[in-house]
């Protein structure tokens, strides 16, 4: 059975002492869904005090990019290689990393390839925009974006690896698409797409995740669906009742024998 995650992504929210603050009040509220893999992914100035302020608990740490190269001139970048003993995860391939930031498939391969090699997680996203949804073309470029994610990678790291689909039109728009479509999406496009580079077996293996102005309001309603494992969480992952409320609804939805 596939564990469910909630990862919240908190972009660039909350100083490094508000993180950690966070962080603290955050995990008691939580602290009992050991049958929910929970993560936060705070900003790459905060990592190491939030990841102390969680050290000894089961909750994760994320970080939000993680450059491939180990080292170099990359200026303003962080490498996989340097998250190591702070970060268990890192996002790859964000809409808004690809978007403002110009992340090309390429990249989001290669920077998939480096955290598995540094023994990180990596959550992968992928998702069409606004014209791509309107021009029926969703499944083509969503199998599109897993494949070249996952160029080069080998069935047995596909064990780490968690996928998140993020339909660009939805993130952060309070638009959402219903969970009837994302669970279309993820079971008859990505897991289809994973069927045919890994086999059936991996392909029903693999968590993935949706992303898309998920609130405590309609994560049931996402949750009910048998392909989605959880959400990639923006806004509503900043509130500490709303954040541990997606966890409870997860835990309640997809029940699975305690991990302790």
């Amino acid at each position: 059975m596939r564990i469910p995650v909630i990862a919240g992504n908190w972009k660039m929210h909350k100083s490094v002492a508000e993180s950690a603050a966070f962080a603290r009040e955050l995990l008691p509220s939580i602290a009992e869904f050991d049958g929910v893999e929970r993560i936060v992914a705070p900003t790459f100035l905060a990592l190491t005090a939030v990841a102390e302020a969680l050290r000894g608990s089961s909750v994760g740490v994320s970080a939000q990019d993680a450059h491939f190269e180990p080292q170099g001139a990359y200026t303003s970048q962080v490498s996989a290689a340097m998250l190591g003993g702070i970060a268990s995860y890192a996002i790859i391939g964000h809409s808004e990393c690809r978007a403002w930031l110009g992340e090309t498939d390429e990249r989001v391969n290669l920077k998939v390839r480096a955290a598995l090699t540094c023994e990180l997680t990596p959550i992968v996203a992928v998702g069409e925009n606004l014209r791509q949804n309107e021009a029926g073309a969703t499944n083509d470029g969503i199998s599109a974006q897993v494949r070249a994610a996952l160029q080069f990678v080998e069935p047995a790291g596909m064990s780490r690896v968690i996928l998140a689909y993020e339909p660009v039109w939805a993130i952060g728009t309070g638009r959402n698409a219903s969970a009837t479509i994302v669970g279309d999406v993820i079971g008859g496009c990505i897991r289809k797409t994973l069927a045919g580079l890994y086999g059936d077996k991996i392909a029903r293996q693999v968590r993935v995740l949706y992303g898309g102005s998920v609130k405590p309001d309609n994560m049931a309603q996402y949750m009910s669906e048998e392909a989605i494992d959880g959400a990639l969480v923006g806004g509503a992952s900043l509130n500490v009742e709303d954040f541990s409320a997606l966890v409870g609804i997860a835990a309640r939805e997809k029940p699975v024998r305690s991990k302790a």
